[in-house]
C-alpha cells in the first residue's frame, strides 16, 4: 500500500537539504530506519533498500553500498567467532564434530542477523556524507558516462 509522502520543507526533489550528523545516521541505519528522519523503514525487504522513504519521502535509491556491508560483516562475526572458537577449545577441548556442529550454525546466524544493520549504516554513513547522489545540489548522474565523445 503505497501513502502519499508530503516532503519536509527541508527537502529539494526529495533529497534533505538540513544538516546530516555522521553518528546520528550511522545509528538511524544501523537501526534499519531512515538516515534522514529516523521513522520510516529503511529496507522494504531483507537488503533491499527502498527507494524512498515511507515517512519523510528521502530519496534513498542513490545509496552504493554494494560489497561493502558483507566485507564488513565477514570481518565482525569472523572476530566474534573466531574468538569464541579460541576460548573453548582452550577450555574444553572439544572433538572436531562439536565444533563443526556448534559454529558453522552460529556463523551462519550471526552473518543473517549482522547483514542488514551493516548495510543500514553504510546506507546512512553514505547519505550523511552527500555520497552517490545523496548531495541535493548535484547534479543527476548519466547512466552512459563511459561513452565515447560524438564527433
Amino acid at each position: 500500500m503505497q501513502t502519499s509522502v508530503e516532503p519536509s520543507p527541508h527537502q529539494l526533489d526529495g533529497r534533505s537539504t538540513g544538516p546530516r550528523l555522521v553518528s546520528q545516521a550511522l545509528r538511524r541505519g544501523a537501526w534499519l530506519k531512515c538516515p534522514a528522519c529516523g521513522l520510516g523503514a529503511l529496507f522494504h525487504r531483507y537488503l533491499k533498500v527502498s527507494d524512498n522513504c515511507s515517512h519523510c519521502g528521502e530519496a534513498l535509491h542513490h545509496q552504493r553500498a554494494d560489497d561493502a556491508p558483507t566485507y564488513f560483516t565477514i570481518v565482525i562475526v569472523g572476530h566474534v567467532v573466531v574468538s569464541l572458537v579460541l576460548a573453548v577449545e582452550i577450555a574444553y577441548r572439544p572433538p572436531l564434530w562439536f565444533h563443526a556442529a556448534l559454529w558453522l550454525p552460529l556463523t551462519i546466524i550471526l552473518a543473517l542477523i549482522v547483514l542488514a544493520p551493516v548495510k543500514g549504516a553504510l546506507v546512512g554513513l553514505q547519505w550523511s556524507l552527500l555520497m552517490h547522489g545523496f548531495d541535493p545540489d548535484a547534479k543527476e548522474e548519466i547512466g552512459d558516462q563511459l561513452a565515447p565523445p560524438s564527433a
